[in-house]
């Protein structure tokens, strides 16, 4: 199967009428990758029957790992030959050495190049080391050696919350070839992770140009996770301008964007379908619908008036409900029925319009936390009115997070072991090994169990503190975090077989989980497919029927309104108390490792989240809380 469509069949669709780049949208990142590979083997045989070469334009970052994964399990399995294949990455950051571990050469040979038979002659990476004063002539190099092999036949690209295709940034002219480029401020903070601060993150990069890339056959644009929704949008129906340079590929003849549901939230046939189409009036979409209006005309639901609902698209949603006044006050209801001071259901009430069941009025709770604070971060009310309302809450952290931990965090302790006892050897060899690291060096094992007691002994302060019994925390280390380094293992039986202990040994009633998917490769996305594996095993035992499952959000993101299914408020007093939970995490506040591009602290921006959540209820004609915390229930 392949996903090539030309962009003149695609605009006589009604629905894509704002849309000027072919795009095609999955539920899920995975299987368009594995169409994505598909495309690009079928290729690959194409030219070899002719006794052709394939010329490859590849791209790095964790949108095309999947992509190459299912490349070299073609090979391994299939016989999918790469002795035909001659490849141009797009980039390379500058200055950068081959061996670094986060060089887009090392990257290349780990995710693809080793585990494939093309011939190393044929493998073509921007040089991260050659002397600044000949960066200029390599680049003239490079584009005549791309002209050589005959030009790029396929191109796969990624796209930068900037906008970028390659590392041409916003300002990157039309006609522009290869060069060496600053960084966006922005592409250097989501590189920070990879980097283990910005401060580690070159400035500079060497990469092709915009008109190297249009002169590509065929280009293919992966684009995964909310994170990348509202740049997508402006590429594929905004202008064409410098300021998103991925915009450029309206000129081109033969692209498509490839979206999973994240990345395509923003496209106006997605986020307000109803302007560009007749739609099936689901109840989550007409909900959608009358928040977005609400928004739009600037007030509460029960105020909304047939015209308003009539001069915007939505004449035949009053059809099926006859007027605005019944719609108004069905859709007014539903929302009130997700606010709940009882998030683990009320004993002896009408549950009728509850979120949660009231019984049994004791339930038993597991709290999965990818990380040792996303806990308190994400749903610290919730938890602290769990456990306040009797139920046995337990807190299972899933990774130790002992990368988050700087290497100045972990002196101190170890100097005070030191301090403490002069002669250890254990404590000696750990100050030792932070003093001796080089940069990107793997932190020793020891190292690495310090930096993970740190976290663990932080999670005990905040769940003591919010009155949890030491028996019931559980702190699961699952394998695949720990590498040591940004990048993870696979997802394996053992992490799945983890996460089914303790599901079969508390057998629980209610079971909260990060719903975080802006990353497909990111911890908050594997520990919940850790989750989803060890359900999906565990689904046919009997008390799995009672077992409800709902998911939370981390720091960056809410539910929207008509996603949320239950939404639990919070008082100032309890406010302060969940900051209080957080604070409780010491080494990830005051400027920590993966902030992000939010100075903000943890606590802020829940806070900040927390209370917009609520504002937004607000708005819509409901109660005026301090703050609300949202869930959305997971049917497994």
């Amino acid at each position: 199967m392949e996903i090539s469509i030309n962009h003149e069949q695609a605009g006589k669709f009604e629905e894509t009428r704002f849309e000027k780049i072919h795009n095609v949208i999955f539920k899920d990142s995975n299987k368009a990758s594995v169409i994505v590979a598909q495309e690009i083997a079928n290729l690959i045989k194409k030219k070899e029957k002719l006794g052709e070469k394939c010329v490859l334009g590849l791209a790095t970052g964790s949108s095309p790992i999947k992509v190459y994964e299912e490349l070299v399990r073609m090979h391994k399995e299939e016989g999918l030959s790469f002795k035909n294949v001659v490849t141009f990455n797009l980039d390379e950051y500058y200055p950068m050495q081959k061996t670094n571990t986060q060089s887009y050469w090392y990257f290349m040979h780990e995710h693809l190049f080793n585990h494939i038979d093309i011939l190393p002659e044929n493998i073509n990476i921007p040089n991260g080391e050659i002397p600044s004063n000949e960066i200029y002539q390599f680049c003239i190099d490079y584009e005549m050696k791309i002209k050589e092999a005959g030009g790029l036949d396929f191109q796969l690209l990624g796209i930068g919350r900037t906008g970028h295709i390659g590392f041409n940034e916003p300002g990157s002219h039309f006609n522009s070839g290869t060069r060496n480029i600053t960084l966006d401020h922005i592409t250097r903070i989501d590189a920070a992770p990879a980097f283990l601060g910005i401060d580690n993150v070159p400035k500079v990069a060497i990469t092709m140009g915009i008109s190297t890339i249009r002169r590509a056959k065929r280009i293919v644009l992966l684009a995964w996770g909310i994170n990348k929704a509202a740049v997508v949008q402006k590429a594929i129906e905004g202008e064409v301008t410098s300021e998103i340079p991925s915009s450029y590929l309206q000129h081109h003849d033969n692209v498509t964007f490839v979206l999973d549901e994240g990345a395509s939230e923003e496209l106006t046939r997605i986020k307000t379908p109803w302007l560009v189409k007749s739609c099936d009036w689901t109840n989550e979409l007409t909900l959608k619908a009358a928040v977005w209006l609400s928004g739009l005309v600037k007030k509460s639901i029960l105020k909304l008036t047939d015209s308003d609902y009539n001069n915007n698209g939505m004449a035949n949603l009053l059809v099926e409900h006859g007027s605005a006044y019944n719609l108004n006050i069905s859709l007014f209801n539903q929302l009130q029925h997700t606010i709940t001071g009882w998030p683990g259901g009320k004993p002896n009430a009408d549950d009728t319009n509850r979120p949660e069941r009231k019984g049994p009025a004791r339930k038993r709770v597991i709290i999965f936390s990818p990380h040792p604070d996303d806990d308190v971060i994400s749903m610290g009310g919730t938890f602290d009115r769990l456990v306040e309302q009797g139920h046995e809450v337990h807190v299972a952290y899933q990774t130790s997070g002992n990368i988050a931990v700087s290497d100045k965090e972990a002196m101190k302790f170890a100097e005070v072991g030191l301090a403490m006892n002069p002669q250890s050897e254990h404590f000696n060899r750990i100050v030792d090994g932070i003093h001796n690291k080089k940069e990107f060096d793997i932190d020793n094992i020891e190292v690495r169990m310090l930096k993970g007691f740190i976290r663990q002994k932080e999670c005990l302060a905040a769940t003591r503190y919010l009155s949890v019994p030491d028996h019931q925390v559980h702190f699961l280390n699952l394998p695949f975090y720990e590498t040591g380094r940004v990048k993870k293992n696979k997802l394996s039986s053992v992490d799945i077989d983890i996460m089914k202990n303790l599901i079969e040994e508390v057998k629980p009633h209610q079971i909260y989980a990060a719903g975080d998917l802006a990353d497909p490769h990111g911890t908050h996305k594997v520990c919940l497919d850790a989750l989803f594996g060890a359900l999906g095993e565990l689904k046919e035992k009997k008390y799995m029927d009672d077992c409800w499952v709902w998911l939370y959000r981390g720091a960056w993101h809410e539910w929207e309104i008509h996603e949320i299914e239950m939404a639990v408020p919070m008082s100032p007093d309890q406010v302060l108390k969940k900051r209080q939970a957080i604070f409780y995490h010491q080494s990830q506040k005051d400027g920590v490792m993966f902030q992000g591009d939010d100075s903000r602290e943890f606590w802020m921006r829940a806070e900040d989240r927390n209370k917009a959540t609520a504002q937004k209820y607000h708005a819509l004609g409901l109660a005026d809380y301090e703050a609300l915390e949202a869930f959305k229930r997971y049917h497994f």
